[in-house]
């Protein structure tokens, strides 16, 4: 027979017993006082008053006091570190025996299983150049037809003439088409004079990407739980999609035209985080392919079927040569994802593109002196603080690079005056790749497009000033040995001129501003002296008490 329960017993008490237990100990309390004040055995602990301003060598009394305090705290680290060793000696004699008994255990293990394992590790992180280029060269190579994907801010900051130049040069009749992409941040005055300008060397569809395409699966899911009852949400500014439909039908069009039983191959090229892989997801109306905000996501080429005559390929941005200007190697470079260059280093780069009006209205921050200065005020504003309210000033330079880079910051550049073609073009390059194309039908569907679009106002964006077209690479052996990543030892041995090389950046800055260059730079980043803020550090140096101030 199974047996019961028992229940415990409650510890509720009645109000009066509860009330009479503690006049008891309040009594007994009493009277514990009252002994110990008879005997004399308690005495209360007096404050240390200090040493008072009257005596004489007050100054060195201190001094020493704190000397005493510090050799204190000396001996008590040094006895912390020789217990820590100890420790760890422990450890490692406690480790031999049983790593010894572990081998043999260990090759008894199967072949296949270390063989992942060892593929697992040896798998770099980041992709090399090398990786990148040849990949990029898959794509030019195998698609019939190269879209190169060009962000509307800065359209001829994003071409890339060696890309455009190998398009033209592998022949077999390979066709270049413009899609400028981002036209939702642009004015569209602006927008419309870069479409004109670009459309005399290639044709040039706008095209504006959606940026809440999900996951079928995840689709599914929601869809389960929640029917909406509107169409509200799909068509807000982010969901919507324009010049989508333009785009399909040129393609579906030029590949009637082919009449080939394969299906049409179209690359899709460009630098990282124009939106390449947006586009072919809003082509596709799902996540075909992998999209994020840090520059490099995508990696490897991915092929995308859209229909029966057209297949898409998605490609990895194209590596800007080391050669380039030093804004656009902080807008369109990896150097700042790989640790190459400091955070701080790109967006001082890009403010001193802008205007500083203008950075104050658009991130609402009051005046500032430097990038430092214009960090702190910024992290403080978006409450980027660590610990002790410490403006975060890196994070707030990642969310400032993010905004650049993502599709959220609204900046144009002007059109350039003066047009010229460039080497690698001429006119018989242009009407052939202007022929096969429906120009009526593509100026058509970019009408369209523009009415659709809800464009910021004119007086909202900032005025950027454009590098002109950023120099890539489609093989590793272009960089060039004095520009490629120093080795630890030559970073070693170069530690010892940091401060030369420091003090004569410093003195160039205030005399005028080069543009600034990766050769010229230090392989190492520098720190270079800015102002301080004194209303910042008098917060926390106030309290303190320099002793050196009467005793030199």
């Amino acid at each position: 027979m199974k047996r019961p329960k028992l229940r415990k017993a409650s510890k509720r008490l009645s109000c009066s017993k509860r009330y009479k237990i503690q006049k008891k100990v309040r009594e007994h309390n009493r009277k514990l006082k009252k002994e110990a004040k008879k005997k004399g055995l308690k005495k209360s602990v007096k404050k240390d008053p200090g040493v008072p301003n009257s005596a004489p060598f007050k100054e060195e009394v201190l001094r020493e006091a704190e000397q005493r305090r510090l050799q204190i705290e000396e001996e008590k680290e040094r006895q912390r570190q020789a217990k820590k060793e100890e420790r760890a000696q422990k450890r490692k004699k406690e480790k031999e025996p049983a790593a010894k008994e572990a081998e043999p255990s260990a090759k008894k293990a199967k072949k296949g299983t270390t063989a992942k394992n060892s593929e697992k590790h040896s798998a770099p992180t980041k992709p090399s150049v090398q990786h990148l280029c040849a990949e990029l060269n898959k794509v030019i190579d195998a698609s019939d037809v190269v879209i190169e994907v060009l962000d509307a801010r800065d359209p001829l900051g994003c071409r890339c003439p060696e890309v455009e130049e190998a398009v033209l040069l592998k022949g077999g009749g390979k066709k270049l088409l413009l899609a400028l992409t981002k036209i939702d941040l642009v004015p569209k005055e602006n927008v419309e004079k870069w479409i004109e300008f670009l459309q005399r060397e290639f044709p040039v569809v706008a095209f504006k990407a959606s940026t809440k395409i999900q996951d079928k699966t995840v689709k599914a899911k929601r869809r389960r739980k929640i029917t909406a009852s509107n169409e509200v949400l799909d068509q807000s500014k982010a969901a919507a999609c324009f010049g989508n439909d333009c785009l399909t039908e040129l393609l579906t069009a030029y590949a009637a035209k082919t009449q080939s039983e394969a299906a049409l191959k179209v690359g899709v090229v460009g630098f990282p985080n124009v939106g390449k892989s947006s586009l072919i997801n809003s082509l596709k109306g799902m996540m075909a392919c992998h999209v994020g905000l840090t520059k490099g996501t995508t990696r490897n080429m991915q092929e995308v079927h859209m229909s029966k005559t057209v297949k898409m390929m998605d490609s990895p941005g194209v590596v800007a040569a080391p050669s380039n200007p030093a804004a656009s190697m902080a807008l369109r470079s990896l150097q700042v994802e790989e640790g190459q260059e400091s955070v701080m280093d790109a967006v001082n780069t890009l403010l001193k593109q802008c205007d500083k009006s203008q950075v104050m209205l658009q991130y609402n921050i009051p005046d500032f002196r430097n990038s430092l200065e214009f960090l702190t005020l910024l992290a403080k504003k978006r409450g980027y603080l660590q610990k002790g309210s410490v403006p975060n000033t890196e994070q707030a330079a990642n969310t400032f690079l993010t905004d650049w880079t993502g599709a959220k910051l609204s900046y144009h550049c002007k059109v350039p005056g003066s047009y010229s073609l460039p080497l690698y073009m001429t006119d018989a390059v242009v009407t052939e790749m202007q022929n096969g194309w429906d120009l009526d039908k593509v100026r058509a569907g970019n009408k369209e497009t523009l009415k659709g679009v809800k464009f910021p106002n004119l007086a909202s964006s900032m005025i950027f000033v454009s590098r002109g077209p950023t120099a890539g690479l489609l093989r590793a052996t272009a960089i060039p040995e004095e520009q490629r990543p120093a080795k630890k030892e030559e970073q070693h041995n170069n530690q010892e001129e940091e401060p030369e090389l420091t003090e004569e950046l410093h003195e160039t800055e205030e005399l005028e501003e080069p543009q600034k260059t990766v050769k010229d730079k230090p392989k190492q980043v520098h720190f270079l002296p800015a102002p301080v803020d004194i209303s910042l550090s008098t917060v926390y140096t106030d309290d303190a008490y320099d002793f050196n101030t009467d005793f030199k």
